[in-house]
């Protein structure tokens, strides 16, 4: 099940990286395990922006867990914890999208010195859900889905046609809008079974 745990936005200082805002989404572990679960994805967020060079993106696999992490070269840095079924495309998307919201509304100068008390940042929550389903999330997917969606339509079409009892071939033979190449062409590709194989 494709499942986005945890989305947060960091400031690579020079020994250590800061937290400025998380929003987790932990429903799935129990009740117990909960704080355990934020406290660990915490600290990988951290320990994973300290090691990515400013300007870069990394994809990290730790367990059944997957780590989306881009640093921007002003030291802005964007965490993704998702499981493995989350495309890497959208998440990076989604962090740079957060990213450059983040930087319009929060000033620069307060990075430095923030936390996740002093930083005022409330749609965190929001995108973590909307992107759970990374097929509205992102344009390019769902416009994807929508051909693959069509294609099948096309591909049902066809074989509603050939169910009807009439042969492709037999379409072919009949039609006078074709050239003779044209279907000369046909009958070479369906003896060397090449192409037009339904």
């Amino acid at each position: 099940m494709v499942k986005v745990y945890g989305l947060g936005v960091l400031y690579k200082g020079v020994n250590s990286a800061t937290i400025l805002k998380a929003a987790y989404d932990l429903q799935s572990f129990s009740f117990f395990q909960r704080s355990s679960v934020q406290e660990f994805m915490t600290f990988v967020s951290k320990t994973i922006v300290e090691r990515t060079q400013p300007a870069s993106r990394q994809s990290v696999k730790e367990g059944e867990y997957m780590l989306q992490v881009y640093v921007r070269a002003d030291n802005l840095a964007g965490v993704l914890i998702s499981d493995h079924e989350y495309p890497n495309r959208v998440a990076h998307t989604l962090i740079t999208k957060i990213l450059d919201e983040f930087s319009a509304k929060v000033p620069a100068a307060n990075w430095p010195t923030g936390n996740e008390t002093t930083i005022d940042f409330p749609v965190l929550p929001q995108y973590l859900v909307k992107f759970q389903n990374p097929r509205e999330a992102d344009a390019l997917t769902k416009i994807q889905n929508d051909l693959d969606e069509t294609k099948i339509i096309l591909h049902d079409t066809i074989k509603a046609v050939l169910e009807r009892g009439e042969k492709l071939d037999d379409l072919v033979d009949k039609s006078n809008s074709l050239s003779m190449h044209s279907k000369a062409f046909y009958k070479t590709a369906r003896k060397t079974n090449s192409c037009c194989n339904f």
